[in-house]
């Protein structure tokens, strides 16, 4: 891949980029990384934001949003 990968371990850049959630399932709360996407420009800068993204759209909104 042209671009380095991260190994968030210790959840440190999930908190500072506010993905990383109390979240609940079958009434049992935890902490977990909210599905997020960044679109971030070659100079380091968040242009857009997906939230709670659908794995099954996803990759059709990222699309969407690269040809703005």
């Amino acid at each position: 891949m042209p671009f380095p990968l991260l190994a968030d371990e210790n959840h440190e850049v999930a908190e500072k980029y506010g993905v990383w959630v109390e979240k609940s399932m079958y009434g049992k709360n935890f902490w977990g990384v909210e599905r997020t996407t960044f679109l971030i420009d070659a100079n380091g800068v968040i242009e857009k934001i997906f939230r709670k993204v659908n794995p099954e759209t996803h990759s059709e909104q990222i699309l969407a949003a690269l040809k703005e």
